[in-house]
């Protein structure tokens, strides 16, 4: 079991607060993702969890026992760093193995326990190497091997990406959801990165500045978000929002023209994502724009517009399309994928 819950927990240091009534349940199995800008407070919150942190105020409770007070060994729960931390004079199977053999385990339980990690990690041939004859999408393997040979309640990874290069990023995603799959254990990940975020969690929590701005599946913050800062920091490219005057039935962008939409009163600012805008003609849709950049990236083509009173606008096209640089064009936004934010940043629902 692995059912983690969060209660009204604080951070503080000194005077300056720095976790602010976070209140969160974690389901047994679930693959929580916490994510937001550096310096909001999620790896805090990751270490209050673990135990390296204390809990101010509030409690933590694991399984339905309060462990708000306990040390990080009487937790039951294993974290993974940014840092492999591996000892380098020691094998593969050494380092997978220590924490076991430090507890005092049967020489054939370790074994049975890290040949059963190193085949789930795929493993199985280095075990007899150094770390420094390893990858580093290998290295960061023996140190998540290291945790599933203790069979903790649950996983904590503090950002075990960072220090990998592109192309092993995507490699470890993999290798991490499929382990979550085989596992069915409870995951906790801290990240920066909102990719890794959408293609790992059941669930993501945004935080900023130290509080839960909103909580759900990918696909509702993505397509649902709260305010403007989810809708912003959910997806890439990012929204697109700019000021806007809304009543009745319709709205009209700043310096363009007016869209059908039954939108709620109060709305000051409208969200369109890259790809649910449509570019034509000059004078059709909502607003004009000039092309300023064009990013072919084969499939995709980004075009940054300069849209004058709208701002600049992102918008992503088939990558067979042809624009180029000082192009004038007419761009139309979907009116099922339009979002509207109040003075306070909030979503208006009509």
């Amino acid at each position: 079991m692995g059912a983690i819950t969060l209660n009204a927990v604080e951070k503080w240091y000194g005077e300056v607060q720095v976790i602010k009534g976070v209140d969160l349940e974690i389901n047994d199995g679930e693959f929580i993702v916490f994510v937001g800008p550096s310096g909001c407070g999620k790896s805090t919150l990751l270490r209050m969890i673990g135990g390296l942190e204390d809990i101010s105020r509030g409690s933590l409770d694991i399984d339905g026992q309060d462990v708000t007070d306990q040390p990080p060994s009487k937790r039951g729960l294993s974290m993974v760093f940014q840092s492999y931390a591996l000892y380098p004079h020691m094998s593969v199977r050494d380092n997978m193995g220590f924490s076991l053999k430090t507890a005092g385990a049967p020489k054939t339980e370790i074994t049975e326990k890290v040949d059963a990690a190193a085949e789930t990690l795929k493993l199985d041939q280095y075990l007899d190497r150094r770390p420094k004859d390893l990858s580093g999408g290998q290295r960061q393997r023996v140190a998540i091997g290291r945790s599933i040979v203790r069979e903790p309640t649950a996983f904590l990874f503090d950002e075990p990406l960072s220090n990998l290069d592109a192309a092993l990023r995507v490699e470890m995603r993999y290798e991490i959801s499929k382990l979550h799959q085989a596992l069915s254990a409870t995951m906790i990940y801290v990240t920066h990165d909102q990719v890794e975020a959408m293609t790992l969690a059941d669930r993501i929590v945004v935080l900023d500045a130290g509080r839960i701005i909103q909580v759900g599946t990918p696909r509702e913050l993505y397509n649902h978000p709260g305010n403007v800062f989810v809708a912003q920091f959910i997806g890439s490219p990012k929204m697109n929002v700019f000021d806007c005057e809304a009543s009745g039935d319709s709205y009209t962008v700043s310096g363009g023209r007016t869209g059908p939409y039954p939108v709620a009163a109060g709305a000051v600012q409208m969200g369109m994502r890259p790809e649910h805008i449509v570019v034509g003609t000059s004078g059709t849709g909502q607003c004009d724009g000039t092309v300023d950049v064009a990013e072919y990236l084969g499939a995709d083509t980004f075009v940054l517009l300069d849209c004058g009173a709208a701002g600049q606008i992102n918008v992503r096209i088939s990558g067979d399309a042809q624009l180029k640089v000082g192009d004038l064009v007419g761009l139309s936004f979907d009116p099922e994928r339009t979002h509207f934010f109040d003075a306070d940043g909030n979503t208006i629902t009509a």
